[in-house]
Formats: C-alpha cells, structure tokens, sequence
C-alpha cells in the first residue's frame, strides 16, 4: 500500500522535502522568541536598560518575520504537494478502472468508487498536507521547547514531565477508541452514496411509483447511521479539551507556585519565569495537535487503504504481449465453453447447475445472421459477454477468426467485435459526439448512413438543431428506442466484422425492428450478426436460431427446424403467436 501512495507523491518529492525544511526553520523561530523575550524583561525592562530593550526587540521583531516568511513558503509547498498528490491518486484509480474487466467491476459497487475516489482522496490529501507540517512542526517544537525549559530551569521541568505522561496516557485512550470508529465512517458513506446515487439514477420510477417518502426514510436511515458514528467519535474527541485545560491550568498553578518561591530565593528570574510559562503552553498544545495528527492519520489509513486497493487491482482480463492485431474475419466458435461468475465455482456432477454457461458447443460462420433466444436469466447476454472478451471463460475457448480471443491484442478485438448492450448508454454532448464515440474519425456521411441503417435519420432529421441536437446526460431527453437505434448506429460506425445485438431493438415498434434487420441482410452482408432477442420475429429470418435455458444450450438451428423439434422453441412460439402471455410464462 505505502508502495502505491508514496508513487503517486514522486513528482512532489521536492515540495515534499522543502515543506517540512521551512516548517521546521520556522519553529526555531518561534521556540527562541520566549528566550529572547527573557533577556528582553531581564536584562532591558527590569535593569532599567532602553538600548537592551531596543536591541532585543529588534532580534524578536526579525526573528517573527523570519518565522512569517518560512510559515508561508511552508504552507505554499504543502499545500502544492497535498493537492498534487491528490490529482494523481485521481487519476491512477481512474486509470486503472478504465482497464478493469467486467469481473472486476463487480467487485466494487459505483457508489463505493465514488466514495473512494472523493471523499477518501479529500481525505488523504488533508492527512498529507498536516504529515508535511504538523508531523514535523509538533514534535520538533515539544522536543525544543522541553530542552529549553531544560537549560532555563531543570528543576521546574519535572512539572512537564509529569504533564506530559498524564496527557500522553489521556491521548492514547482516546484516540485508540475513536479509531475503530472511524473504520467504521467510510463504511456508512458507500451507504449513504449509494442511496443518493440510486435514487438521482431512478427518480423517474421513484416518482413514478410515488416512492419519494420511502427514499426520503431510507436516506434519513443512511444519513442517521453516519451521524451517530461521527457523533460518537467527536464526543470522544471532545474529552481532549478539557483534558488539556486540566493539565494546562495544573501546570500554570504548580509554575506560580514553585516559581514564585524561587524568584524570591533569587535562584529563578521574572523573564525565566515568563520564558516557561510560554514554553509549557508550547509543549502542552504540540501534545494537543499531535493527537489530532493521530485521529486523522488513523481515518486517513482506512482511506489510504481503499484507494490503494482499487489502484493495485489487477484486471482480470489483460492484453497479451504480443497480442494478434487484425481478426480476419467474423466466424465464431465455443468450444467446451463454461463460465461462472463466483470465483471459485465448485465442480463436479452438478457443477452445470452453478455456472452461467455449461458445456457450450456451437460454431458461426463469417456473414451468418444468428439469433440467439432463450428466458430471462438464460445466460444469452453472459454468451456474448465471452465474444468480445467482456469476461473470460472459466473453462474452454472461445474463438473469433479462426482465433482464442485471449490472443488479441484487446483494442483490435473489440474494434471487430462491436457490442450493443442491454443498457443503452449515451453520454451528454451531441447526437454527433455520441455517435463518434464508434468512430472518432467517421465523416458527417458515414454518420448518416449508419443511422439510416439503424433507422434513426428520420427522427434525427426532425429534432430543430439535426445531429447537432444535444442529448441529456443518460439520454434522458429522448425516447427508450431512439436511443436503441442511435447505439445501434454509433456500434456500425466501428466498420466491425461481428455486430452483437443484446436485445438491443427490444423497445422499437415491430416495424422499425423489421427495417433494421432487413437494412443489415441487404447493407451488411459479410459482417457476422448476432441477434438476442425476446421476440421470436426478431430471429425467425436468422440463418440459425441459438435456444438457450440456465446456461444450457437446447437447440441450434432454424427457424422451420427448431419449431419441429425443440420443445422449449415451440412454447415460446405458441406463446407469441397466440398472444396469451408473457415471455417467461
């Protein structure tokens, strides 16, 4: 973990260095100006002497603008390389998120990257910037100002020692408890992002559903849970407070007291005296700040190590050195093909009955039209995951080209292979930077003609401001199938030899879902289609229709073919045909 952060500080090294340089010329500064201050009363107030009070003054009055100009420098430095370090932490987990595999996504929930990559950040860049200074700054001044009391006055000085034990055994049980809770806090902030997130992502079913009370509750719940966690530990925390008056006060007492004894026995002066009054407060409060040093490295090492974990997770999926760099062409074949989604799936006899996908054994040519059908929850979308390398098999090949898809370089396979998902996502910007996103290069013409192919021209061309039209963020500004049919056109605009449709027409009208499957028999007829579909008129036409049930491959062939012999093909048939229910009855 220290490995990973200290590589995100690397460019920030000097800043790093020079910080706590500066922060420690100014505690010099600052711990000799009460020593100075002594022979300032001593020998220049007390011995009735102007040019001492002057020179003295004037040795005070340069030592406060050296330790104003080193603070500053101080401040400057940290603040470049806290919030510098911060970018970086950043920008290494957002890298390393682009790279991760579908499995890894799983792994993390959105809201929980999003904590991660805010709230923990904001927190290990305070916790850096205080290491920087405070770290040095606090203990550098308790260790100077105890060896001044030292030189001034040994005797007096067992006073701070005894303080400094009662403090430090005060501290340490406090700050031992608020720790385990603060492990606790960046739990309850996923919860509370993730309620946030869900219900900004949903609020057209919330409101839909007239759930706004129940949201309202469940945030309240996240909410509360938060607020007693952080209730608790700052109760705990305010006992460092009193704790330190108590122990501030004792001290100022027990000065007064032995120190007026020995300014009237003449072995003590009045600016000593003086002098330690400064110092005891000096130490007392380096003790406070250290403690808070504490408490905030203690939370930020639970940030620390949720960052570091995102930005040392290995993908599970990862380029080949020398990958393959042109698919050539569309054929695909499973062979033996199982996949789960746990981790460790247990095999053996029921071993089918745990996976996604058991034991797949089919074979697509270049140029084919497949169809694949099947249940919810039959494996279809985890069948064309494997395709374009979403996920890996857990056992078997899968091939592309004649090709294992694990010896392509992973750019050149997913070029060729282009997926339209069951979400269908756009991003806010144009209709034309939505689209580019298949294509960064794709001319105004190209655009034109993949949407004529998708069917989307003829609502685009309707819309005031044409492909300059801004979309929403989500698309949320469009219906549920024009913006099926602008994914299907952004995806052709890759020029790909395999088109994976994942029930990618399922909110179109039947007739436009004619129309685009007629558009791609007559337009594309050497790229490899595959079709998921939950209507059996969307894949009748297919050249072969792949039946699917719980991971299972039950029939393979066509239209005419399977309605004679797969049973599962025939109910599902007759089920749409007659119109007496829903695809899963």
């Amino acid at each position: 973990m220290f490995k990973t952060l200290y590589q995100q500080i690397r460019q920030y090294r000097t800043a790093s260095l020079l910080t706590p340089t500066f922060t420690a010329m100014e505690v010099v500064m600052d711990v000799l100006i009460p020593y100075v201050t002594a022979s300032l009363i001593d020998k220049g107030i007390n011995a009735g002497n102007i040019e001492n009070v002057y020179r003295y003054g004037a040795v005070m009055l340069g030592m406060a603008f050296l330790s104003l100009g080193f603070g500053i420098l101080a401040g400057r430095f940290s603040a470049y390389a806290a919030t510098g370090f911060a970018a970086n932490l950043r920008s290494a987990m957002y890298r390393n998120i682009q790279r991760f595999a579908f499995s890894d996504i799983d792994k993390y929930s959105t809201s929980g990257l999003i904590t991660r990559m805010t709230t923990d950040v904001n927190s290990l860049q305070n916790a850096y910037q205080q290491i920087l200074r405070v770290t040095v700054r606090a203990p550098f001044r308790l260790i100077l100002s105890i060896l001044m009391c030292l030189v001034i006055d040994a005797r007096l000085s067992v006073i701070f020692v005894v303080a400094l034990v009662i403090l430090s055994f005060s501290l340490y049980h406090i700050i031992s408890r608020v720790a385990r809770l603060f492990q606790q806090v960046f739990v309850k902030y996923d919860e509370l992002n993730q309620s946030v997130q869900e219900n900004v992502t949903g609020i057209r079913l919330v409101k839909a559903f007239v759930r706004e009370r129940y949201e309202n509750e469940k945030f309240a719940r996240a909410a509360e849970n938060l607020y007693k966690l952080y209730v608790k530990a700052e109760s705990l925390m305010a006992w460092n407070h009193p704790i330190m008056n108590m122990v501030v006060y004792g001290c100022i007492i027990a000065l007064s007291w032995f120190g007026a004894h020995y300014i009237v026995g003449g072995t003590l002066t009045t600016g000593e005296l003086t002098s330690l009054f400064t110092y005891v407060m000096s130490i007392l409060m380096s003790l406070m700040m250290l403690s808070m040093v504490f408490v905030m490295l203690t939370q930020s090492a639970a940030s620390a190590k949720r960052v570091a974990e995102v930005i040392e997770e290995e993908p599970d999926i990862v380029n080949p050195a020398n990958g393959i760099m042109e698919v050539p062409d569309g054929s695909i074949e499973f062979k033996r093909v199982r996949f789960d989604y746990t981790s460790s799936p247990k095999l053996g006899g029921i071993g089918h009955k745990r996976s996604a996908l058991y034991n797949i054994n089919f074979s697509v040519k270049s140029g084919e039209t497949i169809g694949v059908i099947g249940g919810t929850g039959s494996g279809k979308s985890t069948l064309v995951n494997l395709v374009s390398r979403l996920y890996d098999p857990t056992q078997g090949e899968v091939l592309v080209g004649g090709h294992d898809v694990k010896e392509y370089d992973l750019t050149t396979l997913r070029t060729a292979v282009s997926v339209v998902l069951q979400q269908n996502i756009l991003f806010s910007g144009t209709i034309l930077e939505n689209l580019r996103w298949g294509n960064p290069h794709a001319t105004i013409e190209e655009c034109q003609r993949a949407c004529q192919m998708a069917q989307a021209e003829e609502f685009i061309s309707q819309m005031p401001d044409g492909y300059q039209t801004h979309i929403e963020q989500g698309g949320t500004n469009i219906s549920g199938g024009q913006k099926q049919r602008l994914c299907i056109a952004r995806a052709l605009l890759k020029h790909p030899k395999v088109l994976v449709l994942d029930d990618s027409t399922s909110a179109c009208d039947t007739a436009t879902d004619a129309k685009i499957r007629e558009a791609f028999h007559t337009q594309l007829p050497e790229m490899t289609k595959v079709i998921i579909a939950q209507r059996i008129l969307s894949v009748k036409d297919c050249d072969r229709i792949l039946v699917m049930d719980n991971g299972v491959v039950t029939g393979y062939d066509t239209h005419e073919n399977l309605l004679k012999t797969n049973q599962l093909y025939q109910e599902i048939y007759a089920i749409q045909t007659e119109n007496i229910g829903d695809f899963d009855a």
